[in-house]
């Protein structure tokens, strides 16, 4: 990409390049946890407790007298980290099982929409609930619980696509020189699905997060010693009025992340389909 070409999307697009760039900051905050945390954030120092914001405490301290700002950063690294295998999982499994569907139709499109149908009947955040109270709170069950439904959008949204795209001329003249099924999905139809593929995995990171603050306010989440957005605002509510800043910082945060992950994915998808 030319000069010339990043300055015209910046130029039309600034929302877009100021959501990557913020989701880029956050990222790198998350890699280099350990390196921008200004305190162990386990540490416990009764005497320091409900400090306000100040010079030794950019975001002040908790009930514990621990570094609100470290256990801010480090639960950045536990939610990218949750969003972020969920939604490689679940493109993966509805990516692979959507394109069958979609391709082969018949008795397996039928079978999977069903599955798919049965799943939309239970509400997929009271599912997770569940099944996270059911094996307990560790980030490997909360992965676990959101995969189960988190594939479904995927599988519908590449098995129409794979309706769509079987049809067309291109696949029609490979199916007549022989090229067999397997060929024709892996090479033809499921790279001209990496537009739209795109597009909803930056959505579903944003849906992810939520999902996963959600359950880490209730308690469900990552286990209670590991510092989480959503962990922070449970103890915060309990001492909302004395110690506002508790809540205020890592709720700024996920608004932050969540409206990034949104504006990223409008502006995508708006540049990979300008029509």
């Amino acid at each position: 990409m030319t000069e010339a070409n990043l300055l015209k999307i910046i130029k039309k697009r600034p929302l877009l390049i100021a959501a990557a760039v913020l989701l880029g900051s956050m990222c790198l905050i998350a890699i280099f946890a350990p390196f921008i945390a200004t305190h162990d954030p386990r540490s416990i120092s009764l005497p320091d407790q409900f400090q306000n914001p100040n010079s030794s405490h950019l975001f002040g301290t908790d009930q514990n007298g621990s570094d609100v700002f470290s256990r801010v950063v480090y639960g950045a690294r536990i939610s990218l980290i949750v969003s972020l295998s969920v939604v490689l999982i679940s493109a993966t499994v509805g990516t692979f099982l959507g394109s069958l569907a979609g391709y082969f139709g018949g008795w397996v499109d039928t079978l999977l929409m069903r599955f798919i149908d049965m799943l939309y009947a239970f509400p997929g955040f009271l599912l997770a609930l569940s099944i996270v109270a059911f094996l307990g709170p560790s980030i490997g069950n909360l992965i676990l619980a959101l995969c189960i439904t988190g594939w479904t959008g995927y599988a519908r949204l590449v098995r129409g696509e794979a309706l769509h795209l079987k049809t067309r001329d291109f696949v029609t003249a490979s199916r007549a020189v022989g090229a067999g099924s397997f060929r024709l999905v892996g090479i033809h139809i499921l790279p001209n699905l990496v537009g739209p593929l795109v597009v909803q995995m930056t959505f579903g990171m944003a849906g992810t997060l939520i999902a996963e603050s959600s359950l880490s306010f209730l308690g469900l989440g990552a286990p209670p010693t590991e510092p989480t957005w959503g962990g922070l605002l449970n103890v915060g509510r309990v001492y909302l009025v004395e110690a506002p800043h508790l809540s205020f910082f890592p709720g700024v945060m996920i608004v932050m992340v969540v409206l990034s992950f949104n504006l990223f994915g409008d502006g995508l998808r708006d540049y990979l389909d300008p029509k």
